[in-house]
C-alpha cells in the first residue's frame, strides 16, 4: 500500500507540472499581446527614464512591476520591492530583490512564485528566481533555491534542495525539469547514486 501511495504522489507532482505547462507556457513563441509596466521613480534621478540602450546604466527602482498578457488571455505579473535595471547592448536586464510573480489563467487559477532575488529579461521574459524560492499552486507547494523560466529553450528548471509538499505527502530531490515541447518531466538527483526521497502521508 505504501508503494502505491508513493506512485500516486509522484503522478500528482507530474500532473501539476503538466497543468502548469498547458495553462501558461504552451505556444509561448506567440506570447506578448500587451505589456504594462508600473514603477516608482528612480532613486538616483527622479526624472531619469531616458533612452540608455547603447550603454550600461544602473537605475535603482522601488516597487517595479511588469504585467504581461500571454497567449490565450493568460497573465504573467512580476514585481519586486527593489530593482536594479541594467541597459546593455540594447537589452534591458532587471535584477530584482524580494520578488513575487503570479501566473493567472483565463479561469483565474493562480500559480504564485516568491523568492529573495530574481533576474528578469524584459525582451524574452527569461526569469531566474533565486534563494528561498516558493512555488504555490492549489494545495501544492514546491520549495527550492533556484527556478528558471526559459521560454527560448522551452524549459522549466527547478533546482537546488527541491522539496515538494502536497496533499498526499512530500518529495525531496535536487532537480525538476520540464521540456515545454515534449512535455517530458525529469526528476533526478545530482549524484546518480542517490535516490529521490518520497514520503507518503499516513
Amino acid at each position: 500500500m505504501k508503494r502505491i501511495i508513493q506512485v500516486i504522489l509522484l503522478l500528482v507532482l507530474i500532473a501539476s507540472m503538466v497543468i502548469f505547462y498547458n495553462l501558461y507556457l504552451k505556444e509561448e513563441s506567440k506570447t506578448e499581446v500587451k505589456k504594462q509596466i508600473s514603477t516608482n521613480q528612480t532613486e538616483d534621478n527622479p526624472n531619469q527614464m531616458e533612452d540608455n540602450t547603447n550603454q550600461e546604466v544602473n537605475n535603482l527602482i522601488k516597487n517595479l512591476k511588469y504585467e504581461i498578457t500571454l497567449n490565450q488571455n493568460n497573465d504573467y505579473i512580476i514585481k519586486a520591492d527593489l530593482s536594479e535595471i541594467v541597459y546593455k547592448d540594447a537589452a534591458e536586464i532587471i535584477k530584482m530583490y524580494k520578488v513575487e510573480a503570479l501566473l493567472i489563467d483565463k479561469d483565474n487559477n493562480n500559480i504564485l512564485i516568491t523568492s529573495d532575488e530574481a533576474t528578469y529579461n524584459n525582451s524574452n521574459y527569461y526569469t531566474n528566481f533565486k534563494n528561498n524560492v516558493e512555488i504555490k499552486y492549489a494545495d501544492n507547494i514546491i520549495f527550492a533555491e533556484n527556478m528558471i523560466l526559459n521560454f527560448e529553450d522551452n524549459l522549466i528548471s527547478v533546482t537546488d534542495n527541491v522539496k515538494y509538499i502536497g496533499p498526499h505527502g512530500a518529495m525531496n530531490t535536487d532537480n525538476i525539469e520540464m521540456d515545454l515541447i515534449t512535455k517530458k518531466i525529469s526528476i533526478f538527483m545530482n549524484n546518480i547514486n542517490e535516490n529521490v526521497e518520497i514520503t507518503a502521508n499516513n
